[in-house]
C-alpha cells in the first residue's frame, strides 16, 4: 500500500538576483561558516569544493563560460552517465543508434522533469531531436538554457519555467526523465534511502506522474536506494536497475522503465576510462 500524505504545493522561484559566474582561498563568513572563492569569483560553501574539483566530470566544457549555482553543483549529473542515459533513451528510435559511426539523432521527444543546469538535457538534446526541459526556479533555468548554447544544442531544447507535477497532465513525449529533488546532501547518512522520503511527492507519486505522459521512463536516484522498492513501484512494466560507478565508487543509481528496460546491460561494461556501470536486471 502506497503511503499517503498531504502534497507540498511548490511556486516557481523569482529571478531577483543576475545569474553570476563560479567563485580560492577559504574563509569564514558572519556565521562562522567556510567558504571558497573559485577562479571565476563565486563564493561557494567549503562544502563544495570537493564537487566544483571534479567539475570537468561533470560538465568537459566547463572552461568555456559554463554556470552553475550552489544546489547545481552537488545535484548535476556525472557527464558520462548524462551521455550513456542519453545514448540509451536513444534506441528507442533506433537499436544501432549507440553503434553508429556518424551521429544518428534518436527522432524521440524527451521531457527532463527537473533540468536543474542542464547537464541531463544537453545530452539528451545531443542524442535526440527534441528535449523539453522543465525546472522551477527561473535562475537555475537560465543556466541551463547558456550552458545550452555552450555546448550548440539550445535550439532542440524547449525550456519551461513551471512545476512538472502541475505540468505533467499536459505534455506529451516518448520518454521521461526523473530525477526529483534529494533533499540536499543528507541523504547519503541514511544506511537505506526511503524513496517516501523524497520532499514534496514520494518516489512511486512523481513515477505515476511521469507516467501520464510515457511508460518509458528513466529515474535517477541517490545510490543508496533499495532495487525491490525501485522495482516494485511499476511492477507492471519491465524494469532495469543500473548501479553507475566512477573511478569504482558507487555514485547514483539509474532506474529504466518500459520498453527502456530491454536495452540494459547484462553484464558489468566501460562506458568510458575508469567509468564502469553495473547493472541489475
Amino acid at each position: 500500500m502506497s503511503r499517503k500524505r498531504k502534497a507540498n504545493r511548490r511556486k516557481p522561484h523569482d529571478a531577483q538576483q543576475a545569474i553570476e559566474p563560479l567563485v580560492k582561498r577559504p574563509k569564514s563568513n558572519d556565521d562562522g561558516a567556510e567558504t571558497f572563492t573559485t577562479p571565476q569569483g563565486q563564493v561557494l560553501p567549503l562544502s563544495l569544493e570537493k564537487y566544483w574539483r571534479r567539475r570537468h566530470d561533470f560538465f568537459h566544457k566547463y572552461d568555456e563560460g559554463i554556470q552553475i549555482d550552489e544546489v547545481g553543483w552537488y545535484s548535476v549529473t556525472h557527464e558520462v552517465i548524462a551521455e550513456d542515459t542519453a545514448a540509451r533513451v536513444a534506441q528507442l528510435y533506433s537499436p544501432k543508434t549507440v553503434q553508429s559511426s556518424e551521429m544518428d539523432y534518436g527522432r524521440l521527444c524527451v521531457v527532463d522533469a527537473f533540468c536543474g543546469v542542464g547537464g541531463n538535457a544537453i545530452k539528451f538534446a545531443t542524442w535526440c531531436e527534441h528535449v523539453i526541459a522543465i525546472d522551477i526556479d527561473s535562475v537555475r533555468l537560465e543556466m541551463a538554457r547558456h550552458n545550452a548554447q555552450v555546448y550548440g544544442v539550445a535550439d532542440r531544447i524547449e525550456f519551461i519555467l513551471g512545476d512538472f507535477y502541475e505540468l505533467a497532465p499536459m505534455l506529451k513525449a516518448d520518454v521521461v526523465y526523473l530525477s526529483p529533488p534529494w533533499g540536499g546532501v543528507s541523504y547519503i547518512d541514511a544506511p537505506v534511502f526511503d524513496l517516501d522520503s523524497l520532499p514534496f511527492h514520494t518516489g512511486r507519486e512523481w513515477l505515476d506522474r511521469a507516467r501520464l505522459i510515457s511508460p518509458n521512463i528513466v529515474y535517477y536516484l541517490p545510490r543508496n536506494c533499495d532495487p525491490h522498492q525501485l522495482a516494485g513501484m511499476y511492477p507492471s512494466a519491465s524494469c532495469n536497475v543500473e548501479l553507475n560507478y566512477i573511478d569504482g565508487y558507487l555514485r547514483a543509481i539509474t532506474t529504466y522503465y518500459g520498453e527502456l528496460a530491454g536495452y540494459g546491460c547484462t553484464e558489468p561494461r566501460t562506458l568510458a576510462p575508469t567509468t564502469l556501470p553495473i547493472c541489475i536486471s
